[in-house]
């Protein structure tokens, strides 16, 4: 058996490094749960290009990318199903007005 070398100092490194993953883990989940792919263009490479639109912003409780990914998973899927998953050119085609969504 191996010693354990890490020490008391190590910890917060290893609690940040735990807590990353854990949020990017939630956020591969989300993109599954919300369709894996842009629902407007198709486009699905990387999971780390797409976002969640809010359909409708006073429905909206928290944001749902990597960051903001520390809630239940619970809550998570139900702000997904207010939301419409987009890769990121669309997101901002969509919030400059150059798509048009039906209104939520």
């Amino acid at each position: 058996m191996a010693k354990d070398t890490r020490k008391y100092r190590d910890r917060a490194r290893y609690l940040a490094d735990a807590v990353a993953k854990r949020r990017r883990h939630l956020k591969e989940l989300a993109v599954q749960e919300g369709g894996g792919e842009c629902q407007v263009c198709g486009y699905k490479k990387y999971s780390g290009a797409l976002d969640f639109h809010h359909i409708n912003e006073k429905k909206k409780l928290f944001a749902l990318n990597v960051r903001d990914m520390t809630k239940s998973w619970k809550m998570i899927v139900k702000e997904i199903h207010k939301c419409l998953l987009v890769c990121a050119n669309c997101h901002r085609e969509i919030h400059a007005g150059l798509i048009k969504l039906p209104r939520g």
